[in-house]
């Protein structure tokens, strides 16, 4: 059988490249020639996903078919790597949506390959207005080992990475047995001190949850939440770049300070991404609006209810915008996420063929996607 071949421009150096593709793995990549109209990269990785184009991962009953749904939907906007995010929630949710979660990673290649471990966002954050977002209140606990380990015996150890407030009296206990597990512990949705948020860092913690979003609307100058992660070199930061969370000034600004090398770019979308606009009834917020523009926001509320485009357009907003150039918008959402799942998000021989094809449209600040390879199989 001879090589899949896929041809383009290199999205990080703009020289036409024709990767070889044999048996699910690059076999080569070599320098093309003439024009090429489309772009080529590694596949993209989104670390923080609560549903997309109608499938809802925090609804109160989840399928293992909606996963696998999901898995689908979401490769055909370019992503090949995926963390389901759960919300605060009951733990009983929380648990059968964990079973669900394994059991489509069981039944469906697709879904086995792109979900490496699932993003548990809560329940230990902030119950403060703010700080806690959408998540509902009566869902917001202190940390709690035990329960962790419940979790982990119903979904076989799916829990990879949790998210919570460093501010609750046991959290740096909490973060440092986690660390210990090989858990991934992210810093978020918190009105915590500076002096908690760096000993979070000491104990382990190394993300920060879509930093600028999840937090007080009013913050002191100096000190606050925001200054000391960005100030912690030990952190990496996932931002929302959809222009709703983020005005592209702060974003910008927010870059510069963390470094794109320390910086990913993630979705949070919701299961209404790719949904007509209007009014909606969400797992995520209750009554929520979606605009023509996707800000999604609870009813009546300047409040956002997660996100509403898929990670694509968030990585064609931030190029178009300004807030970066297209290569590292592109490498904060392939080799920066990857680098934090063990190895994943790169282009070069020998790797697994995961990789996308698009083009970009300056104007309306959007990517269209062309071909899509997940191990080396196009998906639809």
């Amino acid at each position: 059988m001879r090589p899949r071949i896929v041809s383009g421009r290199d999205v990080f150096t703009g020289k036409p490249l024709v990767v070889a593709i044999e048996d699910g793995r690059v076999q080569a990549i070599d320098e093309g020639s003439g024009e090429e109209p489309a772009w080529i990269a590694p596949g993209f990785i989104d670390l923080q996903v609560n549903g997309y184009a109608g499938c809802d991962l925090n609804a109160e009953i989840l399928e293992a078919d909606t996963v696998i749904a999901l898995a689908k939907r979401l490769a055909a906007t370019g992503v090949t790597t995926f963390l389901p995010t759960l919300i605060s929630a009951p733990e009983e949710t929380m648990v059968r949506a964990l079973r669900a979660i394994a059991a489509a990673r069981g039944a469906d290649s697709l879904a086995a390959y792109a979900i490496p471990f699932v993003h548990v966002e809560g329940p230990s954050i902030s119950p403060e207005d703010g700080p806690r977002g959408a998540h509902p209140r009566e869902a917001i606990r202190p940390p709690s080992l035990s329960e962790f380990e419940r979790w982990q015996s119903v979904s076989g150890g799916l829990v990879g990475m949790v998210t919570l407030s460093p501010h609750w009296e046991n959290a740096l206990d909490f973060i440092a047995a986690l660390t210990r597990k090989g858990v991934l512990v992210s810093i978020g949705h918190t009105q915590a001190s500076a002096e908690r948020i760096h000993a979070a860092a000491e104990m382990g913690a190394t993300i920060s949850t879509h930093l600028g979003n999840g937090i007080a609307r009013n913050l002191p100058r100096h000190p606050n939440p925001i200054w000391a992660q960005l100030a912690d070199d030990r952190l990496t930061a996932t931002f929302i770049a959809d222009g709703h969370h983020l005005p592209a000034d702060t974003l910008k600004s927010m870059l510069r300070a963390k470094t794109i090398a320390r910086s990913i770019l993630i979705s949070d979308a919701t299961a209404l991404a790719g949904m007509a606009p209007g009014s909606h009834r969400a797992a995520i917020g209750g009554d929520v609006e979606l605009d023509t523009d996707g800000r999604l926001t609870m009813r009546g509320t300047e409040m956002l209810a997660g996100a509403a485009l898929p990670l694509k357009d968030g990585i064609a907003w931030a190029a178009a915008s300004g807030v970066c150039t297209l290569a590292d918008a592109v490498r904060m959402a392939t080799e920066n996420p990857g680098r934090v799942l063990g190895g994943r998000g790169g282009l070069r021989a020998g790797a697994k063929a995961d990789l996308v094809r698009f083009t970009l449209d300056p104007e309306s600040k959007r990517m269209t996607i062309g071909t899509v390879l997940i191990e080396g199989v196009e998906q639809e």
